[in-house]
């Protein structure tokens, strides 16, 4: 993705949320790594995870995307 807004934005609610990678990878499933790879943009996650991660922080897929504000 573009200039890893999508990692740049999950950091941001992660952070915001009080919570390490290790946490939100139990929440959604995966491990911390594969929270690590999507935050510094060496991995970007398949539609599902998207949704689910969307679901988590109650964003919308576009948010996380960088489409629009909200």
């Amino acid at each position: 993705m573009e200039n890893n807004c999508f990692g740049k934005k999950l950091k941001d609610l992660r952070i915001e949320k009080g919570i390490s990678q290790r946490e939100l990878g139990n929440a959604l499933g995966f491990c911390n790594q594969t929270v690590s790879f999507w935050e510094s943009g060496q991995r970007e996650p398949d539609l599902d995870s998207l949704v689910m991660i969307a679901r988590y922080f109650d964003v919308s897929a576009d948010y996380l995307l960088g489409l629009s504000d909200y």
